[in-house]
């Protein structure tokens, strides 16, 4: 344990009845003209808070802590006197903070951490993108140990925060001169203390129920430390937990069993004392807060109260409020009254929802009936005025022939048999009485039968061109025939039969 701390517990027994949390509201405000200044990283504080740190007998390089607390939305900036106690020098308003009470645990969550940061020189940033910034440091040896993850929480300006602890430029400025001069002091670690809210009795009784409740009880022991010793607590993790100002003879172990721990006499005894009153004050405070729970107000909720700091800046300009303002203290019945109201509402919108469906559905099925009576109307009508009847099939007298007729060949195939068969073709009807037969040969009008029956037989049946014979057609009507044609033979096949 470092020799510091043991020095120091020898004088808190007689100092911790008299240590106050003394607030400095007269020296808030940062005066600070950005314009006027030439170097952001060379900024030397001004001669009022040189002053005011001489008055207090505070050197101008001797080390700094932070500590901030979410719920009030403000930034606490203490530095070491000469007895090396710590004074509250600078009490800043946090601009913007992102998600809700509670420790960061993933990548996106929104949550700006909470716990024990140690900053280093290398943690300041004086080329951030958000003017000046100094990164917190998670996560940190208990944040790995309990498998938090997350990349790039700052404190920084531009007051725009997406899991950060958002400024405005003309307090980065100061802050950020604050902790150089303390490492130019030869300060090696600044420490950052994080806390939902002060851990007081009434604000740990007004918080109990918050699902949180255990994390915040063991950042209590490190900010109870720092309330009796007024120095900031040496901090080691075991077990997945905070350990605050323990001697062991063996080192610590984030992820391992905690080693044999004890704590220094004189502390011990202070804290003791402070333990005392703190549970007399507990008590008082369960007994205010009975029947009642404090509702956290969202990220939104907060932006909402200071919407108006918003008129006349850049977009990217977005102060959050704080949760005192924009929290609600409940009681049980109110609480309950409001859940009943919240299920008759969510009761409504589902009612009115399926009254909706039922209603869509019945102007579907009136409208499909609307419809089929129009056209059921409009047909009737239709037949009544004898409109759209369909015709009575009648003969049809002209029923053609089937005839074969002979494909014409190209000139190439003059030559060549014939053996595909001829396509039938649809011939006129050959009327009896202008054909009459005599023997096998049909007599034409004009010729007698000697003289067809003549021809037929001087004719050779090589050069006839044609031999047509007429049949009656089955089925059909008197005076039908199917003229039937037969195949002509080429001129050099005259000898065949």
């Amino acid at each position: 344990m470092r020799l510091s701390v043991l020095a120091a517990v020898s004088l808190l027994a007689v100092a911790a009845a008299g240590c106050t949390n003394e607030t400095l509201d007269s020296f808030d405000k940062v005066d600070v003209d950005i314009s006027k200044v030439s170097s952001k990283t060379s900024y030397q504080l001004s001669p009022s808070i040189v002053s005011k740190l001489a008055s207090m007998k505070i050197d101008r390089s001797s080390p700094i802590m932070l500590r901030i607390f979410k719920e009030e939305g403000r930034l606490e900036l203490w530095k070491a006197d000469r007895t090396n106690r710590f004074q509250l020098v600078r009490n800043y308003k946090i601009c913007a903070w992102s998600g809700k009470l509670g420790p960061k645990m993933k990548e996106g969550d929104r949550q700006a951490p909470e716990g024990f940061y140690p900053l280093s020189r290398a943690n300041m940033n004086p080329n951030s993108s958000y003017f000046l910034a100094i990164n917190t440091g998670f996560p940190n040896t208990y944040d790995r140990a309990n498998k938090a993850s997350g990349t790039n929480l700052m404190i920084h300006g531009a007051c725009s925060s997406s899991g950060c602890y958002s400024m405005t430029d003309e307090q980065m400025l100061e802050i950020f001169a604050f902790a150089r001069d303390a490492f130019d002091g030869g300060q090696k670690s600044v420490q950052l203390q994080a806390f939902p809210f002060r851990m007081t009795a009434e604000n740990m009784a007004r918080h109990r129920d918050n699902p949180n409740i255990e994390f915040w009880k063991m950042l209590k022991v490190g900010y109870d430390h720092f309330e009796v010793t007024k120095r900031p607590p040496e901090v080691n993790v075991c077990e997945g937990k905070y350990i605050f100002n323990q001697q062991a003879e063996k080192p610590f172990s984030p992820a391992g069993a905690c080693p044999a721990m004890s704590t220094p006499g004189a502390l011990e005894t202070a804290l003791a004392s402070y333990n005392k009153t703190y549970s007399t004050a507990y008590a008082k405070a369960m007994s205010k807060y009975a029947g009642t729970v404090w509702i956290e107000p969202s990220e939104a909720q907060r932006k909402a109260i200071v919407a108006d700091q918003r008129k006349g800046r850049e977009l990217a300009y977005a102060p959050t409020g704080n949760s005192l303002d924009a929290g609600k203290l409940m009681t049980e019945r109110e609480i309950a009254e409001q859940k009943r109201k919240a299920e008759e509402a969510e009761r409504r919108k589902v009612e009115a929802a399926e009254r909706a469906v039922r209603e869509a559905e019945e102007a579907k099925n009136k409208a499909a009936a609307d419809f089929a009576a129009d056209v059921a109307a409009a047909k009737a009508e239709k037949q009544a005025r004898g409109v759209g009847a369909l015709p009575v099939p009648e003969h049809n007298p002209g029923i053609a022939a089937a005839v074969e007729k002979k494909e014409k060949k190209p000139f190439w195939k003059l030559f060549s048999q014939d053996s595909e068969p001829r396509e039938a073709e649809q011939v006129q009807p050959v009327v009896n009485e202008n054909v009459a037969l005599q023997g096998d040969q049909p007599v034409r009008a004009g010729e007698t039968a000697t003289s067809a029956g003549k021809s037929a037989r001087n004719a050779p049946v090589e050069q006839q061109t044609e031999a047509v014979a007429t049949l009656p057609v089955a089925g059909g009507e008197a005076g039908q025939q199917v003229v039937e044609r037969t195949q002509k033979k080429p001129f050099w096949k005259f000898w065949q039969k």
